[in-house]
């Protein structure tokens, strides 16, 4: 049953006050991500289509699909009447005030899209039965976790992206799966596959669940399939939607004989396994391992430190690099990696399909499995994850114990993309702001339930306080930070690793569990 409110004047006093926050970080620091999208600004804006995949004067080229490109292109539009020099590919760096105005103007302007999605998200989740105050209802709650998610707040309104307006996609195409309106849903994620391709992280659930609940009109009453409800028209339509907004998209560089070029920047995999700052993965525990074996090795003499590779994946740079003792990885074993450790949730949501809800959840172990063992990901990647959790964390006790886990370990995981001592206070605030709001309000709503956190997460929790303080206040004032510069990133990446893996693994015993009560129904 969706939830039914009398009136979304909460909601609307939420979006205009997030908006108005991220106005208020329009002079704030920003990253090189700003000069990536204005230089892209310029390419679209100034060259022919068959220019926009080869230009590389500036090192920060166009390596997103032909839809965000267009995007771009219409917001160049826009942006010659602010400062048309911004819109000049020679003007590299280029930062004036204009240029910063409409910038950060965009990301706000697009993220109306994401509060959209919001809405109908919220439209969406179960009644709270007995709930009565706007304040303790689940849609208000989740409107507050999406609409202020620290996250996004962090990386798209300072660090500079367009992640609200990404996710703006993502979310309304949920929504509709939940709405049971599946070749919307699966029009919403092809167009956001071919606006940024990471999504491609969550593409194996979208396959099987519509291919299973959307193909397949009925199934026998102990789960199996029916291959007789098959129907190859729903078959056709979903795949003519799909391919179509891909012909769109690829279609121009297909016909200019461009592919190639364009698949080669959307996938270089000559950027190494790890991104300049690890994300908190499986493979930041593997290089911390691999390291704390040299250090061991050259100790004990059992191996001569000239004989190690440079320890290059520690510098902050993005290149390839060789493991000094454990086995290096390539591209094609975290493949593997990615693949087998998601297959147990995708054959479980084929065998036996249980609704969006057990879609939902499958999309999220699809999410952070290639967070946990993708090649080269970025620690941003872990919002694809944290926000579609915020649903299921509204409804149900167990998902909101993961969520307060993963949310809190993810979102501190953020904290060194944003390192200038002016902004320090302000992501300190915002994330403890949205971090007590999140234990409060969810512990509110399944008070009736008990403690949303066991011991041990407590206490992992607890630990994670004491390494911010460690990182963010007291190593800057340390002699270590001349002598070891990246010990912070190291031990953020590490610890934050466990926590990550914690939620993944927790995760997956309770779709397992899940999968075992409907075998015994």
């Amino acid at each position: 049953m969706a939830a039914s409110v009398d009136s979304w004047s909460w909601f609307t006093a939420l979006a205009v006050g997030v908006s108005l926050l991220k106005c208020l970080f329009i002079n704030a620091y920003h990253s090189t991500d700003f000069e990536v999208h204005r230089n892209w600004l310029a390419i679209t804006h100034s060259l022919p289509v068959s220019r926009w995949y080869h230009e590389n004067s500036s090192e920060w080229t166009l390596d997103y699909p032909p839809l965000f490109a267009w995007f771009e292109l219409g917001l160049s539009q826009a942006a010659q009447h602010f400062d048309p020099n911004m819109l000049q590919v020679e003007n590299l760096n280029y930062a004036s005030p204009s240029t910063v105005l409409f910038q950060r103007l965009s990301v706000v302007f697009t993220d109306l899209l994401f509060i959209y999605a919001v809405k109908e998200c919220c439209r969406c989740v179960q009644v709270q039965k007995g709930s009565v105050e706007v304040l303790n209802r689940p849609s208000f709650v989740l409107a507050v976790l999406l609409l202020w998610n620290f996250g996004l707040l962090l990386v798209d309104h300072i660090h500079f992206q367009y992640n609200g307006f990404l996710f703006g996609f993502l979310l309304l195409s949920l929504a509709k799966h939940l709405q049971s309106r599946h070749l919307q849903g699966a029009l919403l994620f092809a167009i956001l596959l071919n606006l940024k391709h990471i999504y491609l992280y969550v593409a194996p659930a979208y396959g099987v669940f519509l291919l299973r609940s959307y193909c397949f009109t009925k199934d026998h009453p102990d789960g199996s399939i029916r291959w007789s409800s098959f129907s190859p028209l729903r078959l056709l339509a979903l795949g003519s939607i799909v391919s179509s907004v891909f012909a769109l998209s690829f279609g121009p560089f297909v016909a200019m004989g461009q592919l190639s070029q364009v698949l080669s920047r959307l996938f270089p995999f000559k950027r190494g396994l790890c991104h300049a700052y690890w994300a908190p993965n499986v493979w930041a525990l593997y290089n911390s391992a691999d390291k704390l074996l040299a250090v061991l090795g050259v100790r004990l003499k059992l191996v001569k430190e000239a004989e190690l590779p440079r320890a290059s994946m520690t510098g902050g740079l993005v290149q390839e690099f060789q493991h000094a003792v454990l086995p290096s990885v390539s591209p094609a074993v975290t493949l593997v990696c990615t693949l087998l450790s998601i297959l147990p949730a995708l054959l479980s949501i084929w065998r036996r399909p249980r609704g969006s809800r057990a879609f939902l959840r499958c999309l999220l172990i699809c999410a952070l499995a290639s967070f946990m063992f993708g090649w080269h990901v970025h620690e941003k990647a872990i919002l694809i994850a944290i926000l579609p959790l915020s649903i299921l964390a509204v409804e149900s006790r167990e998902d909101a114990g993961i969520f307060l886990v993963l949310t809190t370990t993810g979102h501190y995981s953020l904290f060194p993309l944003i390192f200038t001592p002016a902004e320090l206070p302000i992501k300190v605030c915002l994330m403890l702001m949205f971090t007590v709001f999140s234990f409060s309000a969810l512990g509110k709503l399944h008070r009736a339930q008990g403690s949303l956190l066991r011991p041990l997460e407590i206490v992992y929790l607890l630990g994670l306080v004491a390494v911010a303080i460690g990182c963010e206040f007291i190593f800057p004032l340390s002699p270590w930070q001349q002598k070891l510069p990246f010990l912070p990133l190291l031990v953020t990446s590490v610890y934050c690793a466990l926590g990550v893996s914690y939620s993944f693994l927790r995760l997956y015993v309770t779709l397992l569990r899940s999968d075992g009560k409907a075998k015994q129904l």
